[in-house]
């Protein structure tokens, strides 16, 4: 990757991945804080940017074999802690703590400034391009435990 595009999609860490967004008024509502769902969309460009830096093509994912391989959100926990503003500089890291099976368990966290604002545990299924579970390849699975 050359350096542009690095720092577009973030870097990886010893911990992770750790991605910064600001928070735009379409990101607000009537109040000025950030509306809950779109916290969604930060923590899922946190994943989705994660997977980028570790070479990870989602796009690619799907002609990878015969089977196709697809992650999907099978559950989420969210806790809210503290609202963001617009104009707020956000930090989404983003860590794996299980890749093996059928599922991925990624913590993320959402911080302004070093101060905690959304904790989120997600458990990411794999399935084939029939939404079928299959197993992590290996060497994949592999990346995302480095």
């Amino acid at each position: 990757m050359n350096q542009k595009t690095i720092s577009l999609c973030g870097e990886l860490t010893e911990e992770g991945h750790r991605l910064t967004q600001r928070v735009y008024y379409e990101d607000t509502d009537f109040s000025g804080l950030v509306y809950h769902a779109r916290y969604l969309h930060f923590l899922e460009r946190g994943r989705t940017d994660y997977l980028r830096c570790l070479g990870v093509e989602q796009s690619a994912l799907i002609g990878m074999d015969e089977e196709g391989l697809v992650f999907v959100v099978h559950r989420m926990e969210i806790d809210f802690k503290s609202p963001a503003r617009m104009d707020d500089v956000l930090e989404i890291t983003t860590a794996t703590t299980k890749a093996g099976g059928a599922k991925m368990v990624l913590e993320q966290e959402i911080r302004r400034a070093g101060d905690l604002l959304i904790v989120a545990k997600v458990v990411i299924a794999v399935v084939n391009r029939n939404g079928r579970p299959r197993r992590l390849p290996e060497g994949l699975a592999a990346r995302f435990l480095t």
